[in-house]
Formats: structure tokens, sequence, C-alpha cells
């Protein structure tokens, strides 16, 4: 996994795809790729980028995007003013990890990607799960919570150790804890979505303000 989760935008309406992609920007963790507005754009963009999460409507001038999700077999999660049963089957049966209805609030989006990137860092690697981990990260995934008797991660204490009183950037606590600063984003991202840390960012003469992480008091 690269240090953010990229995301690819589908949209035929420009103005909605910038929307989108100002939203998935904004969040820790997250970068939006360059927005696409139809089925062929969204495929090119598949092959070319491999993104980790494609946001989709499901109807495109040019096709189907529930039939993209199925024939790529890409994450996704779907958008769509149709709020009929059938249609929501047919997402989810395609695999799509979330679909939301237009409109819909800004918060509902953000705390979906909230929730995926806390299921991805579970289900990162290639380790074998025990059941425990599989539960987990399907009640992340669907917004039913964590079971109360799951603890923190040994890689998470050594985390939050790091940060201390402080505030300090992933690479920061990377160094510290001896992980890389991808995997020291990724627990901090999940961190600051179950609220255990906050972000903070500090903005430079130039470029893009960096993330910094705080504990929670």
């Amino acid at each position: 996994m690269t240090d953010r989760l990229r995301v690819l935008i589908l949209d035929d309406d420009f103005r909605v795809g910038e929307l989108h992609r100002g939203i998935v920007d904004e969040q820790p963790g997250y970068t939006a790729l360059e927005p696409v507005r139809s089925i062929a754009e969204a495929q090119d963009g598949l092959r070319a980028s491999r993104p980790d999460l494609l946001l989709a409507d499901v109807y495109l001038p040019d096709g189907d995007g529930i039939a993209l999700v199925r024939e790529t077999g890409v994450d996704a999660i779907l958008i769509s003013a149709a709020d009929d049963g059938p249609t929501v089957r047919r997402a989810l049966r395609s695999g799509a990890v979330g679909y939301l209805r237009k409109p819909f609030e800004r918060r509902a989006l953000t705390g979906l990607l909230d929730r995926y990137a806390r299921y991805r860092n579970l289900l990162a690697g290639d380790r074998p799960l025990p059941q425990e981990d599989v539960d987990r990260a399907l009640a992340i995934l669907h917004g039913s919570g964590e079971p109360v008797t799951v603890s923190r991660s040994a890689t998470e204490q050594l985390v939050l150790a790091a940060l201390g009183d402080g505030e300090a950037s992933a690479a920061e606590v990377g160094e510290r804890v001896g992980i890389s600063r991808a995997t020291a984003q990724r627990h901090l991202a999940a961190l600051a979505a179950r609220t255990v840390v906050e972000v903070r960012l500090r903005y430079g003469a130039t470029g893009r303000p960096e993330h910094r992480y705080a504990a929670r008091t």
C-alpha cells in the first residue's frame, strides 16, 4: 500500500467530481486523482493509476458504474440518486464497499472514507487473520462499531507512546517507533478515525500543508 490511499472519482458532472475531490483530499491518508467523467476514461484511469478506491456514479453517459465495479474488481463506493432496492442490491453484489444516495451530507462520505481506511489497515498484509479481525473489519466497514473487548494493537500503543504529549508527523512517528512512514500513517489515520488522536495542519512557505498528529487529552 502507498503512503496515502488513492481515489479515482467518476462522475459525468465535473462540478460534482471536483466537490468530491475536495472532500477526499481533505481526509487524512487520502489523495484524490484527477476526476474522470465517463466509463471509458475510468477504465483508462484504473489501468494507468491502479487506485485503491473508486468513487463512482451509477448512471453514466456511456455505461453503468455498477457493471464497471463488477468487471474491474476494484474497491468502490457507489453514489446515485437511485433509491430502489434492486439497484442497491445489484451494487452490493458487484462488490461495492459502500453506497451513498444523492444528495448526501458531507459527513456521510467522510465517515465512510474513515471507516474504509480503518478496514484497509486492519486487513493489510498477507498474515493469517483470526476470526476476531475478520468480524472487526466487517463491523468497521458497515459502521456498526467495534467490539469493546478489542484492545489497541501493540503497534498502535507504540505509536501513541511516540506521540507523547506533543505532536509529530507520520515520518517522525515512524522513525521513533522503527516502522515505515506508510505504516505509521495508516495507524495514525486509524487512531484519528476513532478520535484517539487529532490531526493538525502546519502550513509552510510553499506546498501543501503537513499533517501533524497529537494524542487527545
